[in-house]
């Protein structure tokens, strides 16, 4: 199409349709892409009342098209080099076994009850001194919704609970429950460690996907930093 003397090229148009039919169901009908060159089309009629009234040139807008302009060339840049420049497996292996070393070498199974204030808490451990089973008295008193379960919190590392709780359940021995309560944002618990475990691993090949993505990302940062090298920069702040 042409409006106005400026054109709309097939490759625009065509990028445009990608674009918006990629979750439609089917082929895209004649009638679909003729609504869909319209809607170019009238797009492409504002844009240009809008730069032949000065639109374009207002800092504002100017900034904006600026900032696109850099995340479109940026990101057809780094693709590019990234074609060129694929990850090789044994960048991928090497990313995997360091990811696999900085993960918590330990799991842990506990269970916990969850009051509001310290002083039942101090209560309830009483009574797990004087021999009340710990799941039982979670079923009945604890306000968290593993109750349900005995206060069972399933298997978890330390990173994936609050601070005062991590450090709570790695000074315990398996079956040893906290003699004194521990403070969170939730409340105050009283936790009884079940055992421990090694980490597990995932396989490679279900992580293969983000592994790419990380080595790629930092690949091309790598060769970002190269180019900020040779480049004449002047900053005015």
């Amino acid at each position: 199409a042409t409006v106005d003397g400026r054109p709309i090229s097939a490759n625009t148009f065509e990028f445009y349709v990608n674009g918006v039919t990629r979750g439609e169901q089917g082929e895209v009908t004649a009638e679909r892409r003729a609504e869909l060159l319209d809607s170019l089309v009238r797009a492409e009629v504002i844009a240009g009342r809008a730069e032949a009234s000065g639109l374009a040139d207002q800092p504002e807008t100017r900034a904006m098209l600026d900032l696109s302009r850099f995340e479109i060339l940026q990101q057809a840049a780094q693709q590019a080099w990234i074609r060129d420049n694929p990850v090789t497996d044994e960048e991928l292996q090497a990313e995997y076994e360091a990811q696999v070393k900085l993960m918590p070498q330990v799991q842990y199974r506990a269970r916990h009850i969850l009051v509001a204030t310290e002083d039942f808490a101090r209560r309830l451990i009483t009574r797990l001194d004087r021999g009340a089973d710990f799941a039982d008295l979670a079923k009945r008193e604890s306000v968290d919704l593993s109750k349900e379960n005995g206060g069972d919190l399933d298997w978890f590392t330390p990173d994936r609970m609050v601070a005062p709780f991590a450090q709570a359940v790695t000074a315990l021995q398996p079956g040893e429950y906290t003699r004194t309560p521990v403070q969170t944002q939730y409340g105050w618990h009283i936790i009884k460690l079940e055992g421990t475990r090694p980490t597990t691993p995932p396989p490679m090949d279900s992580v293969r996907d983000r592994l790419k993505q990380v080595v790629e990302a930092r690949k091309f940062r790598a060769h970002v930093d190269t180019l900020l090298q040779s480049a004449k920069v002047e900053k005015n702040l």
